[in-house]
Order: C-alpha cells, then sequence, then structure tokens
C-alpha cells in the first residue's frame, strides 16, 4: 500500500466516528484507530515505527477480456511464458484472441511464471485467471 494511500485513509477516518479501521490482505495488514483504543499500540514522538519485511504473494492474471486464450502466437509453437520463466512488467505472458484480433496480456509486474491455469485454445470469460506468478 502505497503511503500517500494511507495518509488519504487516515483523512477520511478523521472524519468519521469509527475509533479504529482494519485492512488485511495477503502478506500485508495495516491498522489506524483514533483516540484510546484498548490494545492500540502508539509509537512515540520520534520513534520510528517497526518495518517489517513482507514477501510478496503469488499473483494472478486474468483474462482482460472474453475471447480464446493463447499461450503462443498463432505461427510460433513456443509459448510465451512458461512455468519457471522470468518475466518482466509489461512483457506479454499471453494472448486474447476476438474474432481475428489478438490483445496482448501483460505481466503486471516482474516475476516468475508458477502456472498457467487456463488451456491454451480454450474460451474465457472475462475474469478467468490465466497464470499464477510469484512476484520478485
Amino acid at each position: 500500500m502505497r503511503f500517500d494511500s494511507i495518509q488519504q485513509l487516515s483523512a477520511w477516518l478523521a472524519d468519521t466516528d469509527i475509533a479504529v479501521l482494519e485492512l488485511s490482505g495477503p502478506g500485508v495488514s495495516l491498522r489506524l484507530h483514533q483516540g484510546d483504543v484498548p490494545g492500540a499500540i502508539e509509537a512515540g514522538q520520534g520513534v520510528a515505527p517497526p518495518t517489517i519485511p513482507v514477501r510478496p504473494q503469488g499473483l494472478t492474471v486474468r483474462a482482460p477480456s472474453v475471447g480464446v486464450f493463447l499461450a503462443a502466437h498463432p505461427l510460433q509453437a513456443t509459448p510465451l511464458a512458461s512455468p519457471g520463466a522470468r518475466v518482466r512488467a509489461g512483457e506479454p505472458i499471453g494472448l486474447m484472441q476476438i474474432g481475428a484480433l489478438l490483445l496482448p496480456v501483460p505481466a503486471p509486474q516482474h516475476a516468475i511464471v508458477r502456472s498457467v491455469r487456463a488451456v491454451p485454445g480454450t474460451p474465457v470469460g472475462f475474469g478467468t485467471p490465466l497464470f499464477e506468478l510469484d512476484p520478485l
């Protein structure tokens, strides 16, 4: 979560009567509170809160549209991304075929391909899981 996002959440929380806002997701947790909340941890003045290194969890790449999922270009036999391959952010890792149109499915960030979830050559719907990635 970006720091400016946390500042915005804090500002919104200050305008409410909510005492505690707790958000959590894969590998990250955020707890904001107002006033005296039992069990809340306060950072003293001039003391930085502890930082905890977080290893990113797996990432699912989903179909950006309805179409036929292709792991390789129709004129190529080699898949764009195979399990174990390193991919860069923005690099095409698959294709969506919609009629004669081929749309690239880009890697959202630098990662290693864990698995291909969809069967190449089959129709998929919007949001269908296509790949599992392990962020670098």
